[in-house]
């Protein structure tokens, strides 16, 4: 090849620089732990004015319950606030309800905020308006919706990662956690005018003010049918008796966690009842050779263990758990073909009309129609099979106006069994 065939050389690219790592623009604010304290930051608050950015840190992975261990709040006017929910008395209870009046007729704008709402409403805090950046980034499409790469990608500042997932409840809080925490509302107000602006934009808001306004209404979650159920590898479980021994295990070990306040694999992991329902260990001293209660929590709560195994050996056929779950709907869509064919074809005709549609309005399928509505909408039609009727079923089950709009008319035709082809024996 000669020179003048060569591909001049070319220049490295160079590397964007980072961007600069967001800090407290008014410092680390003391921890409120005390009703003087509270009485104070409810004033405080009460005399700010706009929009309120709210957050909550929850302990997850590490106790039982869901509760609020501290709660960060940001105002104009009146800077940045955290509190200590812990010394202000037993959970749940109405300690935060001076500080809710005073902001009631505040927008909420939280990150997240069918993750944070339950625990807040614990402490007598419940929105009368909301705005969920988060949300709000499903409803434009980001492929990322996470609080750090939203304020990095459109506020241009990166975020602190390191005690994402750290004990909330442990006492005294380091400082570095309280400037993590407070961090999460120092510009979660300016996130939200970004958003609200590009829902503006895309022709979004209207759809977006009713999601905020649906959850801001939300019910309390009804509790799980047989929560057991949900065991990790439980499918490695064969026959009836076994799945008595994964359900009396996970009681057993559910009503361990609930006192202590642990999460309940802290105590004894799931690979461990999965275990134990195959080995059926017929003596105490069996159990505690398995490889899964080698750990403290198994040795420790082994009688309770032991006497769980026991139980579930003792009862009789009638008294043995189904091979199939209990529904609040309809069952898994993995049966329907074999079981329920007609519904698998409803099934997917209205998933593939989801899926078109999601894509016509630059949305995620599960925000134009969450997948239980529509396998509950296929499972049962309603009769007559009518766009009025379909729109109805469609609110029934807790579809917005803006999603019934656009997938009422759609949907109605993709319900309806496909024409006939009757063959032309004409000829």
């Amino acid at each position: 090849m000669s020179s003048s065939d060569e591909s001049p050389p070319t220049e490295p690219v160079a590397e964007a620089p980072p961007k600069p790592l967001l800090e407290l623009r008014d410092g680390l604010p003391p921890v409120v732990s005390t009703p003087y304290d509270l009485a104070l930051a409810v004033e405080a608050f009460g005399r700010g004015n706009g929009p309120v950015a709210v957050d909550a840190e929850r302990a997850s992975g590490y106790r039982y319950s869901q509760r609020a261990y501290l709660v960060q709040m940001r105002r104009a006017g009146a800077g940045t606030l955290l509190i200590d929910p812990a010394p202000l008395g037993e959970v749940p209870n109405e300690s935060l309800l001076p500080l809710a009046d005073a902001i009631r007729d505040a927008e909420w704008v939280i990150h997240a905020a069918s993750q944070d709402l339950a625990c807040l409403a614990e402490l007598g805090m419940r929105p009368t308006q909301l705005f969920d950046t988060e949300l709000a980034g499903r409803l434009l499409n980001y492929p990322r919706v996470g609080l750090a790469v939203m304020v990095e990608e459109l506020l241009g500042y990166r975020m602190r990662k390191e005690h994402s997932a750290v004990d909330w409840s442990k006492r005294p809080l380091p400082e570095s956690w309280l400037v993590y925490a407070a961090l999460d509302v120092e510009l979660l107000l300016e996130l939200r005018d970004v958003l609200a602006r590009q829902l503006e934009e895309a022709g979004k808001a209207e759809w977006a003010r009713q999601e905020f306004a649906a959850w801001a209404q939300m019910a309390p979650a009804t509790p799980r049918i047989d929560p057991w159920r949900r065991t990790s590898g439980m499918h490695r479980v064969r026959g009836r008796r076994g799945l008595a021994f994964v359900r009396e295990l996970w009681q057993t070990r559910d009503a361990l966690a609930r006192g202590r306040d642990v999460t309940p694999t802290r105590i004894l992991p799931d690979a461990a009842i999965v275990e134990a329902a195959q080995a059926t260990p017929a003596s105490r001293t069996a159990l505690s050779k398995l490889t899964g209660f080698a750990t403290r929590g198994g040795q420790r709560y082994l009688r309770d263990f032991y006497a769980a195994v026991l139980a579930a050996a003792d009862l009789s056929e009638r008294e043995l758990p189904s091979l199939s779950p209990r529904h609040n709907g309809p069952p898994p869509p993995r049966n329907w073909a074999a079981k329920h064919p007609a519904a698998a074809d409803r099934l997917a005709r209205c998933r593939a009309a989801v899926f078109a549609l999601a894509a016509e309005h630059d949305l995620p399928q599960e925000n134009l129609l969450s997948p239980d509505v529509v396998r509950r909408l296929a499972w049962t039609p309603p009769e007559p099979l009518t766009q009025d009727q379909v729109d109805a079923t469609l609110g029934t089950l807790g579809a917005r106006a803006w999603q019934r709009e656009i997938t009422t008319a759609t949907l109605t035709d993709a319900l309806a069994p496909p024409p006939r082809v009757v063959p032309d024996i004409s000829s």
